[in-house]
């Protein structure tokens, strides 16, 4: 039996298997607010077979975006919008559906990857004056953010309380909060975006400590039986920078907080990051942090491959693998490893006469629509 097709639960979540779609910003709101093209983009990847889907980086305020057109739940007006994307979605895919809520920070107020994705200058249309731990910009020749002071801070983790109560109303079934990829709670977490001489800069313990508050305000809002977990970069690919000792005392902090899971990336606080790509690339600082702090582990990093992904997962490298860019290129991706594997997976009647004559049982329709 396929390892990756195993269901698995976070917390009281039953998924059917174990592969995630991972949060993938798509710059197509307008003020803060979902389009029609979340509506298709999100109902195609619902229809994909994988077991959870994690809606795009959510700004908690309009100075959270990462670019004027990224979405946003900081307003009655975001909160109706993505209601009526989650509406038809659910009408038609039993699929888990969770939301990563998270504030840009310094690297806030920037262009869509396709303008360039080069920082817009506050007074610049549609620019701000961005926010981070210190007044130290992402890279040379940006505008220098504005150091969040203590009420700086309590209206930062006010904004992921608020964002969290209408992720609940809008029944979300689990919260990512986002503390990767070089964005504020990160930037709090690394030495080379955090400065601070206060209680939240300085020692591990105190860089931990505003991202651990606000993860504690989310658990604390968001309803008990539902999971809440944090994304993670595990390394800034930076000498002095964030690494994966931090991460692995983050873990276990999490998860005495009752995280349900961690989800491990990389890299982001720093335009001189040294990347070493290649598949798979960032699986083993997932593997770590399973053995070593047993939080349930979520994988990501050029995992492309079904056969691939069953070993990440047989292996007991990761509970589970989370694809982003492999899924936008082919959103069927599931079914295809399903087939490749022998294993079974969810689809809409509509489409089950498509499998192919050598895979007559792949398809599990008649538990479709079934949650």
């Amino acid at each position: 039996m396929s390892r990756l097709f195993e269901p698995w639960s976070l917390n009281v979540l039953d998924l059917p298997n174990r592969i995630v779609i991972a949060p993938m910003c798509q710059y197509s709101a307008e003020e803060g607010c979902a389009t029609d093209w979340h509506m298709i983009h999100l109902g195609h990847l619902a229809l994909s077979g994988a077991g959870l889907l994690i809606l795009e980086a959510t700004a908690v305020s309009e100075k959270g975006r990462i670019s004027p057109q990224d979405l946003g739940l900081y307003s009655d007006a975001n909160e109706a919008a993505l209601r009526r994307a989650l509406d038809a979605v659910r009408a038609h895919s039993p699929m888990a559906l969770a939301i990563q809520l998270s504030h840009a920070g310094r690297k806030g107020s920037s262009r869509a990857p396709w303008e360039g994705g080069v920082q817009i200058r506050p007074g610049d249309p549609g620019g701000w004056k961005t926010e981070a731990p210190s007044a130290v910009p992402h890279a040379q020749g940006e505008d220098v953010p504005t150091a969040l002071d203590r009420n700086g801070l309590r209206r930062v983790r006010d904004e992921f309380v608020a964002a969290t109560r209408r992720a609940a109303r809008l029944g979300f079934d689990g919260i990512e909060v986002h503390g990767a990829h070089g964005y504020l709670l990160h930037q709090f977490l690394s030495p080379i975006a955090n400065h601070r001489e206060d209680e939240y800069g300085g020692s591990l313990e105190n860089r931990m400590r505003f991202p651990l508050e606000v993860f504690d305000a989310v658990r604390a809002e968001f309803p008990a039986n539902k999971p809440v977990w944090m994304r993670v970069s595990a390394t800034d690919w930076v000498p002095g920078g964030w690494d994966i000792e931090g991460t692995l005392a983050l873990a276990h902090a999490l998860k005495a907080r009752g995280s349900a899971a961690v989800h491990v990336s990389t890299g982001g606080v720093s335009p001189q990051q040294a990347i070493k790509l290649g598949p798979g690339y960032q699986v083993p600082y997932a593997q770590r942090v399973k053995a070593e702090v047993g939080l349930p582990t979520i994988a990501v990093g050029l995992i492309t491959e079904a056969e691939q992904a069953e070993s990440i997962i047989a292996n007991g490298e990761a509970d589970a693998v989370s694809l982003a860019r492999a899924m936008l290129y082919d959103p069927r991706w599931p079914w295809h490893a399903a087939a490749k594997l022998g294993a079974h997976v969810f689809a809409p009647r509509q489409y089950w006469r498509s499998q192919p004559r050598e895979y007559q049982d792949l398809f599990k329709g008649a538990a479709f629509g079934q949650r």
